[in-house]
């Protein structure tokens, strides 16, 4: 039987009878403090029969390996990402519904499909719900409406539609974009935070102890020849025609896309094919860590094969199978950002970086625990690459835009 950390047990008692009270709870507590744990803790003391976990796929195996602890539990527990939801049985009354990395859910000013399937999932089975989160608005106090719009008594309940919502809750502008202006809805007020206050437990790593320090440091790598001449000839014509295949950046999006996949060794046809250009990148991850247990973050999907080819059987994709062997693990970004612990990884290296802020903040901290007490980062940039750019406007917390990269594109290095 797992022992809770005192501040677990004091924030499952707190839990316990806000959820009682309310119907729901919103656990706002920072990576790596033991949310999922706490969640199973107060579900425990609740005295429910059947509790739903969602989560993203590669959480699965450490949220399962978490319930396992608390054997034996006075509930059954079942784990599934959001994208089989459909999958879940049902003849099943779900008493408690656990809504992991529920950001993931606050899409405005419409919802997401994941939204609108939790929201179904808690009318037909009239489930009490934790959501937990260690960023609940990443970007906008707006974005808390949709994760909670599915709960019957949720604070913001009067309220129809988002729009109805942002009337009292959202100083709305105009921008303009492709020469039309749009409502832009990303400017929630702060009585969003104190509407959702009463159902909220928040908790840092430092209330908890962590004195963890992260360090980073950026390395450059001189790419092949060919990867410095195609993107300079697609920066001049915005086309490059092959035998077989087209690389197109007709619009400012398609070109920002295109350099970032291009610096990093990879490109995606106009066709949807896609294919490695140049393994500098991957050959000198391989060179300067092939002897350490690290965890690599790529971008794009065939980063991941340049990986591989370099790599071979050293590398894996699967957390278990990382714990497990001395193998180094391989994970997409957005995917493994969240959700998931890498406190076996003695460094954390970056093959690309994602224009997301939320990406930067999140991802980085995989490998913090409380009893460790410094984490080495290392991001991997092609020299004179796009990479820079996108990286001084993450730390800053701000996504990498299409603003951004067209001053950017000024003065980058093409010729």
């Amino acid at each position: 039987m797992i022992e809770f950390r005192d501040y677990q047990k004091n924030i499952i008692s707190r839990g316990t009878e806000i959820l009682k009270d309310n119907g729901f709870l919103y656990l706002a507590m920072e990576v790596r403090t033991g949310k999922t744990l706490t969640s199973l803790g107060i579900a425990d003391q609740m005295g429910v029969e059947h509790v739903l976990f969602l989560t993203k796929k590669k959480a699965i195996s450490s949220i399962v390996g978490d319930y396992d602890l608390m054997c034996p539990a006075s509930f059954i527990l079942f784990t599934i990402n959001y994208e089989s939801m459909h999958k879940l049985p049902q003849n099943i009354k779900w008493d408690i519904v656990v809504i992991d990395e529920a950001h993931s859910l606050g899409a405005i000013p419409k919802p997401n499909k994941r939204a609108k399937d939790v929201k179904a999932l808690i009318k037909k089975n009239k489930s009490k719900v934790i959501l937990m989160s260690g960023t609940p608005t990443p970007e906008s106090y707006s974005q808390m409406y949709h994760q909670v719009y599915g709960i019957p008594n949720n604070p913001f309940r009067e309220y129809v539609s988002f729009y109805k919502f942002a009337k009292d809750y959202v100083n709305v502008k105009q921008r303009m974009i492709n020469s039309m202006m749009i409502n832009d809805y990303s400017r929630g007020l702060e009585t969003i935070v104190d509407k959702m206050n009463p159902y909220t437990i928040r908790f840092t790593q430092k209330e908890a102890g962590f004195e963890n320090d992260i360090v980073e440091e950026v390395l450059e790598v001189e790419m092949d020849e060919l990867t410095y001449s195609l993107s300079s000839k697609l920066k001049k014509n915005l086309v490059i025609e092959g035998k077989d295949d087209v690389i197109l950046a007709d619009t400012p999006v398609k070109l920002m896309m295109k350099l970032h996949q291009m610096y990093s060794g990879t490109v995606k046809f106009e066709s949807g094919n896609s294919m490695i250009l140049d393994l500098s990148k991957a050959k000198f991850i391989y060179d300067n860590f092939c002897v350490s247990k690290v965890g690599i973050f790529y971008k794009f999907k065939e980063e991941l094969n340049a990986l591989k080819e370099v790599y071979g059987d050293q590398l894996c994709t699967e957390l278990e199978e990382f714990n497990s062997t001395d193998k180094t693990i391989a994970l997409q970004i957005v995917s493994g950002r969240e959700g998931i612990s890498l406190r076996n990884a003695e460094f954390l290296v970056y093959y690309n970086i994602d224009f997301s802020a939320t990406s930067y903040w999140q991802s980085r901290d995989r490998m913090t625990t409380k009893d460790s007490k410094l984490s080495k980062v290392y991001w991997v940039f092609a020299k004179d690459g796009i990479e820079k750019q996108i990286y001084k406007s993450v730390i800053q917390k701000k996504d990498y835009t299409l603003k951004h990269f067209k001053k950017d594109l000024l003065t980058l290095n093409y010729d």
